[in-house]
């Protein structure tokens, strides 16, 4: 059994974990290639129990014993096979076209908020690659020294919260409208991406299914070699329950 405390810094909602990061340190407790499935907010500044099942699924417990999140070693079909990278000049077109480069998807968030100062917060975010299908988005991540360990590369789990939001920001772009929560990300890192670097994210929209909504995120280096990716389902609320308004392209200031 392994305590962990997700500091503040690396919050999504306003008082629970990042869902990218949390899942990225699940993965972590299998061996790196996982699959993590979110069952609640894990709180932060507080101590979260991680506990190993016989069967090797590793759950984060809260004081009470809730299960927060659980993850397993996943499987090939788990994490979609990524496109080719548009190259780092594409990516920083669609990234400068993007809603999402003046108003952050989820303000405050580690993973995707402009506003957060550059080495404490990644503002990660994706805009629509020109001629591709919709919902097939890129960006830019440079990763800051901050982040960093001794070697000067990133851990996994500030990887994993590179490649959070993006999924969602596709759908968005491709709809119009917000798809919910993150439920399940599953990934690898291949290689750790290093500080100071510029890496292309590419975001994919792929099929929905009820309030399920598919989306595969992966990274790529200067060359174009995927050094990690992702496979995702976000939640989309139930029929009834209020959404935000749908996106409109002449307001998206903040």
């Amino acid at each position: 059994m392994t305590e962990i405390l997700v500091p503040r810094q690396f919050r999504g909602p306003p008082v629970t974990a990042n869902g990218g990061y949390i899942c990225g340190v699940l993965a972590k407790a299998v061996g790196g290639k996982g699959s993590a499935m979110l069952r609640a907010g894990v709180p932060l500044d507080t101590p979260v129990k991680l506990v190993t099942g016989e069967d090797g699924t590793v759950s984060a417990l809260n004081a009470e014993g809730q299960v927060l999140g659980l993850a397993k070693v996943a499987t090939d079909d788990q994490i979609p096979a990524p496109p080719p990278s548009p190259g780092i000049e594409a990516a920083r077109a669609a990234a400068a076209g993007s809603p999402f480069a003046t108003r952050s998807l989820h303000r405050g968030c580690f993973s995707c908020c402009i506003e957060r100062e550059q080495g404490e917060g990644l503002g990660v975010h994706v805009g629509q690659l020109p001629g591709a299908e919709p919902g097939v988005c890129a960006g830019l991540w440079v990763p800051h020294a901050n982040f960093a360990g001794p070697d000067g590369t990133m851990p996994d789990e500030i990887t994993w919260g590179a490649l959070d939001c993006s999924g969602s920001m596709a759908w968005w772009i491709k709809t119009g409208s917000p798809v919910g929560l993150l439920g399940t990300m599953a990934g690898e890192v291949l290689k750790a991406p290093r500080a100071g670097e510029t890496y292309v994210v590419v975001a994919w929209a792929r099929e929905s299914e009820g309030r399920k909504f598919f989306a595969g995120v992966a990274l790529y280096d200067a060359a174009g070699e995927v050094v990690a990716k992702s496979g995702q389902i976000w939640i989309g609320r139930p029929a009834g329950a209020p959404a935000p308004a749908p996106l409109e392209p002449d307001a998206i200031r903040l």
